[in-house]
C-alpha cells in the first residue's frame, strides 16, 4: 500500500511591511482631495462612532463625517493608527475627535467605550460598525484559531457593539441608527468561508433588529461593499488583485470614499424611513463575477468562467 501523501496547506498572510506589498487605498492626502455632494452640516448636532477608524473606510468615515459637521468618536485596537485619524480630522475640519483604542470581541471594553462616548458627548446618533478582518485561504485548510478568529471579531464583535448601544438608547429613550459594513455575500466567498459565515450573519441578525428595536426608534442597516481598494490589498496575492476588478461588470474598483458616502446618507435625516435593508456597492458584482482573494484555481480556469 502506498504511504499517503503529505499535504501542505496553501495560506496567503503576507507580512504588512514586505517591500511587494505596497500601501494602498486614500491616504490623508487623498482623502483631503475627495468632494461630497452633501452639504457641510448635514450632520452638524450629530455624534458618530465608528470602529475599526484607523484605516481604509473607517478612517475614510470618520473624516467625512466630521467634515459634514459630526461630533467623532473612532476606536480600533492599534492606537498610533487610531491617531493618525485624529490627526488628519483636526487638521482638516478642526472637529473634536474621541479615539479610543477598544478591542471589539470583549465585551467588557465595548461597555466601557459606549460609556465614554456617552459620557463624552452626552449621546450617540450613529453607529457604525466597520471593524473587522479575514485573510484568505481555503476553507478546508482553515485553522481552528483563524476560524474563531474572523467570527469572533466580524460577528461577535458587531453584536457587542449593536446591543451596547441599543441598551443605552432604550434607557435614555433617543433613537439610534446602526449601519454595519458586510459583504457581498449573496453568491458566496470562496477563499473567504469564514467571513462569509459571520457577515450573512450580521446582514439577517440586523433585519431581525431593525423589526424588534424599531419600537425604540433604533434602525438598523447593513452596507455590503464589493471590491473596495484599501490599506487591507496588502494581504492578497499579485495574482489575485490582477483579477479583482474583473469582477464586476464596470471592471473597476471602488474606495473607501465611495462607502463613506453611502454611510453618511443612512446617517442623515434622509434616510429616515430605511431600516433592515442592505446597500450594495459593488459595481454590479452581484450578478456578474465571483472574487478568488487568494488566487483562482486552476480547476476553475475553463474559458467562460468569471
Amino acid at each position: 500500500m502506498d504511504a499517503p501523501k503529505t499535504f501542505t496547506a496553501k495560506v496567503f498572510r503576507p507580512e504588512d511591511d514586505g517591500p511587494d506589498r505596497p500601501a494602498r487605498g486614500l491616504d490623508g492626502d487623498a482623502l483631503r482631495q475627495q468632494t461630497t455632494i452633501y452639504r457641510d452640516d448635514m450632520l452638524a448636532g450629530q455624534t458618530v462612532l465608528v470602529t475599526g477608524a484607523g484605516s481604509g473606510m473607517g478612517k475614510a468615515t470618520a473624516f467625512l463625517a466630521a467634515k459634514l459637521g459630526a461630533q467623532v468618536a473612532i476606536c480600533g485596537r492599534d492606537g498610533e493608527k487610531l491617531q493618525t485619524t485624529v490627526d488628519l480630522v483636526r487638521e482638516e475640519t478642526g472637529g473634536e475627535v474621541l479615539a479610543v483604542p477598544t478591542n471589539i470581541r470583549d465585551p467588557d471594553a465595548v461597555e466601557a467605550l459606549i460609556a465614554k462616548v456617552h459620557d463624552h458627548f452626552g449621546g450617540l446618533d450613529t453607529l457604525v460598525n466597520n471593524a473587522g478582518g479575514q485573510f484568505p485561504q481555503d476553507a478546508i485548510d482553515f485553522s481552528r484559531k483563524g476560524w474563531l478568529a474572523v467570527i469572533d471579531t466580524n460577528l461577535n464583535g458587531t453584536w457587542w457593539m449593536m446591543q451596547e448601544a441599543a441598551k443605552r438608547w432604550r434607557a435614555d429613550g433617543k433613537a439610534g441608527n446602526i449601519v454595519n459594513i458586510v459583504a457581498n455575500v449573496e453568491r458566496g466567498m470562496p477563499q473567504a468561508a469564514h467571513t462569509c459565515a459571520a457577515r450573512a450573519g450580521v446582514i439577517y441578525l440586523s433585519k431581525t433588529l431593525a423589526t424588534e428595536w424599531a419600537q425604540w426608534n433604533v434602525r438598523v442597516n447593513c452596507i455590503g461593499p464589493g471590491v473596495i481598494e484599501t490599506e487591507g490589498f496588502r494581504m492578497y496575492p499579485e495574482e489575485a488583485l490582477a483579477r479583482f476588478h474583473k469582477a464586476n461588470p464596470m471592471r473597476m474598483r471602488g474606495n473607501a470614499w465611495d462607502v463613506a458616502e453611502a454611510i453618511a446618507y443612512l446617517a442623515s435625516p434622509a434616510a429616515r424611513f430605511i431600516n433592515g435593508d442592505l446597500i450594495v456597492i459593488d459595481g454590479g458584482q452581484a450578478q456578474w463575477g465571483v472574487i478568488w482573494p487568494g488566487g483562482m484555481p486552476d480547476y476553475f480556469k475553463d474559458d467562460g468562467a468569471a
